[in-house]
């Protein structure tokens, strides 16, 4: 890197910072602030399916280093066997908004990335072609959104809409998806799922499939 380019992203860094408040937490940081909520996170009853929002999501590191928790927990304490179905919960169960579009672009990828890089690594294939790979960049897509958490709209004004990926009582690899808005947290009934469609249960892995049939 040149003298001229370390200085133009010094000073777009500097005009972030001061326009949005752009400030990346540590790694060393962010873990100490994972340890404190590691019981829910990683070692609790029902750990897989917890949630975590990260309101201003950045790159990801929050989001990455949530997965790569909930992933060494799953790889500890279940059997390979439900390691793909399981791992599809946990991805499920971290949202995220980011205002800015490089880092909202960085934050889908990096998530998604070590998602596939856990699967890889025990000789799973999660190429771009297989279920495995599309369900999580579904729910990917659908859980890490581009807006203002403080205003709760996207950059086109519409309301910011997640989805609950409810596990099915009696068959845990089927999920019930239903929509609601990020403002609907902040009314006292909080989560307006009334005024959305809901969805037919299915398998995880194939959530890309039903959403593509209901379109």
């Amino acid at each position: 890197m040149t003298a001229s380019d370390a200085e133009r992203l010094f000073l777009k860094s500097r005009q972030r910072v001061k326009s949005y408040g752009e400030v990346f937490t540590p790694r060393p940081m962010v873990d100490q602030m994972l340890d404190l909520v590691s019981d829910d996170l990683e070692m609790g009853e029902e750990f897989v399916d917890k949630t975590f929002l990260e309101p201003a999501a950045g790159d990801g590191n929050f989001l990455v280093a949530i997965l790569q928790r909930k992933l060494a927990a799953i790889e500890e304490r279940f059997d390979p066997s439900i390691w793909s179905r399981e791992s599809l919960f946990a991805i499920a169960s971290v949202y995220a908004i980011e205002l800015l579009e490089d880092n909202h672009r960085d934050a889908h990828d990096a998530l998604l990335g070590e998602f596939v890089k856990f699967h890889e690594s025990h000789g799973t294939r999660c190429g771009p072609r297989t279920d495995l790979f599309r369900a999580a960049a579904f729910i990917v897509r659908t859980n890490v959104v581009r807006g203002n958490t403080l205003t709760g709209r996207t950059p086109g004004g519409q309301e910011i809409e997640f989805s609950w990926w409810i596990r099915q009582p009696g068959d845990p690899e089927m999920t019930k998806r239903e929509p609601f808005t990020l403002n609907s947290l902040r009314d006292p009934g909080a989560f307006d799922f009334t005024v959305y469609v809901s969805y037919e249960p299915c398998p995880i892995h194939h959530v890309h499939k039903k959403a593509n049939a209901d379109v």
